[in-house]
């Protein structure tokens, strides 16, 4: 629970690191995933390090780090760099890391869907054991029709794949009310033939313990769950994004009621697990931890332009060769 609670500050911290960055400059898009803390932390702890496959979406910082992905990747994708994991070639937050099991990121809406269905049929086809594959998106995706493709597929051949929906309510400037006739998304997976479930997004354990069971199920030959988190983002879409636009501010302090972080808090300390103390040293800690990574990503090379066109054609750099 500790460390569930750690990663949850070190997501928070991360996104105001990259809000600030954006407004000084230094970055051209940050995108916060703010009210999404507990969903992820949960949902990265349940995932088997070194065996599980995730194929996460744009939004999805925190669970890259609470499956392992390193920090100052992170930051190297906002910035750019050298050091990057894609070579600075890819917008913020699309980072990949093949030996940690994170594939890379579609920017596609629900793309990663159908990648996530096509590495679960692999596993089972090639007979690998206590593997799964982790697919994540937003309620939006659910409109997309690669979605659809996606579970159903899964559903026919009951692959190993746990899909996570991330339902925050907002698909960027549309509300779920537009999306969906039956805005239960965890009641659509019947209509394929599979399970669904619906589970509190703001609560880290119990999406932990749904998560799990859902991969306990996949690995065993269960087939695919569809687990709903049920969330909500409390800051703009993205810092080119203006939320009051299509939203009021009403509604966002109703949900603030919600916030994971100090609901979180408040769960340990109640339970003796922590102290206020000791919660406020270790968001120091982490705190410190973004500053210091952020100054030492920053300082590091920007791609050589001469590599502009490499990892682009096949055979020669450049394309009019």
């Amino acid at each position: 629970m500790v460390a569930l609670l750690r990663n949850m500050l070190l997501q928070r911290a991360v996104d105001t690191r990259g809000f600030q960055l954006n407004r000084q400059g230094k970055i051209g898009i940050a995108m916060g995933s703010e009210g999404h803390e507990a969903v992820q932390a949960g949902a990265g702890m349940a995932f088997v390090r070194g065996k599980d496959v995730l194929y996460p979406y744009y939004r999805n910082t925190g669970i890259l780090l609470a499956c392992g992905f390193e920090l100052a990747g992170v930051f190297r994708s906002q910035f750019a760099r050298a050091t990057d994991t894609t070579g600075g070639r890819s917008i913020i937050n699309h980072v990949t890391d093949k030996a940690k099991g994170i594939a890379s990121i579609s920017s596609i809406i629900a793309s990663q869907c159908t990648h996530a269905v096509g590495a679960a049929y692999a596993i089972m086809y090639h007979g690998e054991r206590d593997r799964a594959v982790l697919c994540t998106f937003g309620e939006g995706a659910t409109s997309e029709g690669e979605w659809h493709e996606a579970v159903n597929f899964a559903a026919i051949h009951r692959v190993p794949v746990v899909f996570l929906c991330e339902n925050n309510q907002w698909a960027i400037s549309t509300h779920i009310s537009k999306q969906m006739g039956n805005p239960n998304v965890a009641e659509h997976a019947a209509g394929y033939g599979f399970e669904g479930i619906r589970i509190d997004g703001f609560d880290p354990v119990a999406v932990y313990l749904a998560v799990k069971r859902a991969r306990k199920k996949a690995v065993s030959g269960g087939g695919p769950t569809l687990v709903e988190a049920l969330c909500y983002r409390f800051l703009s879409h993205t810092t080119d994004d203006d939320e009051r636009t299509y939203r009021t501010r009403e509604e966002v302090a109703q949900q603030r009621a919600n916030d994971p972080v100090p609901r979180f808090e408040r769960r340990l300390i109640d339970a003796g697990v922590l102290t206020t103390e000791q919660i406020e040293s270790m968001r120091k800690e982490v705190t410190q931890l973004v500053n210091t990574t952020t100054d030492i990503v920053e300082d590091e090379p920007l791609p050589a332009p001469e590599t502009l066109y490499t990892n682009v054609y096949a055979g020669p750099s450049e394309p009019w060769i």
